[in-house]
């Protein structure tokens, strides 16, 4: 009779805790949206509005069209150059053996590391007038002001060369990973029937890599729709230095959720294209195949090519700019010693290690939700939190800003007239809208990685510790935390250096006289003392080398394990016995 009780608690618990998962998720999910919600809202606004009408009339005619232009250029510039250094770098890497490609493999991952804005003070500093580079020109070749011609690094080109740089790591490593995966079946066919290495891929690798291809290159071109402070710095006008000038500049927040959801249009565009792209893919995978392709071996001068091939994107896009990074901070070494410093680095790892914390822990219960309860409403509402990573921050940044700022005027009316005493700024002006905005820009990496693990543990674990009368809470902390364990830190790793390397969203709802190393470093940038930028950002992208280290040891584990698969592979002679006369 006790039994029948328990089994009949535990199974209103488990009915009661999924209906919690029902509601609660949706509930967590909208209020994560809240800010792409209100940005929409604002364009539909600007349509229907007299008043708005004329300001987005206003815009349109004045600014709208250069940045329509500009960001065109940008995203056909940084399109094709990631493309041909992404594709070249993960064939060459994966098909071919050559000098170095086995530390190449890895070392093409550094430029993660590297902020695009502080990729762009580094060259700035190195190749401008009064840069290194241009200095030991004039004083070599006895040169001055207009006795030669070298190329501006601060213009439209330059943005396009640095962009690339640092965003085509994410058609290499999605590429590479699809050509690890493709069947050697369909290579060895190819080969069969007379073709050679170039022509297996032009006919065969590379049309069945064409959706991973296109979802790198769609990653690469968002974050350069999102990039503020490289086209801030070279003075290339777009969408987010447009979306700063209205705020701040004109005082118009209106103005700005307008062109931010013009420039959310183009995000939204870019990833229909994407998803298309792979849609109507019809080339798949035969899956693994009881042969592997043996890589090319390169001799000669085609190895040391494909060698400069690889190199020279880890060379222009980590080692040089680190290198000016190192110079910057051992000449200005009194920097380390001030106290503002370790100020600043404390704000930012506080800051940083509560925005993990808490992406992670939204993370936890969106993902366990939507393991407890999986009908659709549920894995919609998952699904539509993970957005906000395809929006750039500034837009993000608006859209928290005006649903606070609302919420603060509201309470502080209501304070003055209950209790007469005004409380402040409560949320817009505190360190909750940063925390809030990081959230919504990250989400994305922790569901993705927490899904990841949640996905390999096996649903009879939880059916058995149900038996065994643990509620659902219970599961989650005695057994599957444990488990997941991996998956959280990495989550907390990966949102902990993208929170240190956000510069426009914190810029836009960082409290008064709050500062982090990204702010610091674009701020020195900004005044032109790019040795004092030195010091914030190497910090940065010595944090930022840890994800890169992350990655690096996944692949390694991945080809690990695909080598262990294939060693234990049976070989055709082992299944086929071959039949005696």
């Amino acid at each position: 009779m006790s039994a029948v009780k328990q089994s009949t608690s535990n199974h209103a618990a488990n009915g009661s805790s999924s209906r919690l998962s029902r509601f609660s998720v949706p509930l967590v999910a909208g209020v994560i949206c809240l800010p792409l919600l209100v940005v929409i809202a604002a364009f539909f606004i600007g349509i229907v509005s007299p008043e708005q009408r004329e300001v987005l009339q206003h815009l349109w005619q004045t600014v709208i069209g250069e940045y329509v232009r500009h960001s065109l250029i940008l995203l056909v510039g940084v399109g094709v150059l990631v493309l041909v250094i992404g594709v070249a770098t993960a064939w060459l890497t994966t098909a071919c053996r050559f000098p170095g490609v086995s530390w190449l493999r890895w070392a093409l991952l550094l430029p993660f590391a590297m902020p695009a804005y502080i990729t762009a003070y580094t060259y700035a500093g190195m190749l401008g007038f009064e840069g290194s580079l241009q200095t030991w020109l004039r004083v070599t070749f006895d040169l001055s002001y207009g006795d030669y011609w070298f190329p501006e690094v601060r213009s439209i080109g330059g943005a396009v060369a640095m962009l690339s740089l640092v965003f085509f790591p994410y058609v290499y490593l999605i590429t590479r990973a699809a050509f690890i995966e493709q069947s050697s079946a369909a290579m060895e066919a190819g080969r069969t029937l007379g073709l050679g290495p170039w022509a297996s891929f032009w006919r065969i690798a590379l049309p069945m890599a064409r959706p991973a291809i296109a979802t790198g290159v769609t990653l690469a071109l968002m974050e350069t729709l999102a990039d503020y402070g490289t086209v801030h710095y070279f003075g290339v006008t777009t969408f987010t230095t447009g979306i700063f000038r209205t705020w701040y500049g004109m005082g118009d927040p209106i103005g700005a959720l307008q062109l931010a959801s013009i420039l959310m249009t183009f995000v939204v565009v870019l990833m229909v294209i994407e998803r298309s792209s792979r849609a109507k893919s019809r080339f798949h995978s035969a899956g693994r195949s009881a042969t592997r392709t043996t890589p090319h071996q390169l001799k000669g001068g085609k190895a040391w090519l494909a060698f400069a091939v690889c190199f020279l994107p880890v060379l222009f896009g980590f080692l040089l700019p680190a290198l000016q990074l190192a110079w910057w901070s051992i000449d200005r070494y009194d920097i380390w010693l001030q106290p503002s410093f370790w100020n600043l680095v404390s704000n930012t790892v506080i800051l940083a290690s509560i925005a993990a914390v808490v992406t992670v822990l939204l993370a936890l219960w969106l993902c366990y939700g939507k393991r407890r309860m999986p009908v659709p409403l549920v894995r919609s509402s998952v699904g539509l939190a993970t957005l906000g990573y395809a929006i750039p921050g500034v837009v993000i940044a608006v859209g928290v800003m005006v649903p606070l700022a609302w919420l603060d005027n509201r309470l502080i009316g209501l304070s003055q007239w209950a209790l007469g005493y005004n409380p402040g700024l409560i949320f817009s002006g505190t360190i909750f809208a940063l925390i809030f905005a990081y959230a919504v820009r990250f989400l994305s990496v922790s569901i993705q990685t927490v899904d990841s693990g949640l996905t390999q543990i096996r649903p009879s674990m939880d059916e058995s510790a149900r038996i065994l009368g643990l509620k659902p809470k219970e599961i989650l902390a005695r057994i599957h935390f444990p488990l997941l364990r991996t998956s959280v830190l990495t989550a907390t790793i990966l949102v902990f250096v993208d929170v240190l390397k956000e510069l426009p969203a914190t810029l836009v709802l960082r409290p008064f006289n709050f500062n982090t190393l990204a702010v610091r470093a674009h701020e020195m940038a900004s005044d032109e003392r790019l040795a004092d930028a030195g010091p914030p950002a190497l910090m940065i992208v010595l944090a930022g080398l840890i994800p890169v280290i992350l990655l690096s040891r996944a692949m390694g584990r991945r080809k690990a394990d695909e080598q262990a698969a294939h060693a234990v592979e049976p070989k055709p002679e082992e299944i086929y016995e071959p039949v005696k006369a």
